[in-house]
């Protein structure tokens, strides 16, 4: 499975960015996608997650209100729609996917910088 994520840059805080993971290859099966994030210096942290459904998301709290995240099952992307930009959401954001809570597989990450 390969994940490609697109869609990072810089943008003020305040305003917004869509990202978008594309997934390929032995997709069957796949059940749940994710979004990572890590700053620099910090470990690696959960942003969402949703379901191959779209029934059920999660999401951090420190973007819930601002961040919403959504499927396309029969393109196999992902997309996370991201508003009210603060500085501290400024990281690499990464693309996670696999079956329920054992998610192996990793996009190679896109940079989202959001200046204040």
């Amino acid at each position: 499975v390969q994940l490609v994520e697109s869609g990072g840059g810089l943008v003020q805080a305040g305003g917004s960015l869509r990202l978008s993971c594309a997934a390929s290859g032995s997709t069957f099966g796949i059940n749940a996608m994710g979004w990572y994030r890590q700053a620099p210096g910090k470990q690696r942290e959960l942003v969402a997650v949703i379901t191959s459904g779209g029934g059920s998301t999660k999401y951090a709290d420190s973007v819930k209100g601002r961040f919403i995240v959504s499927r396309d099952n029969a393109q196999n992307t992902m997309s996370l729609q991201m508003n009210s930009l603060k500085p501290e959401d400024t990281a690499v954001y990464y693309c996670n996917a696999g079956y329920g809570l054992v998610r192996p597989y990793w996009g190679q990450g896109t940079q989202v910088t959001v200046s204040s």
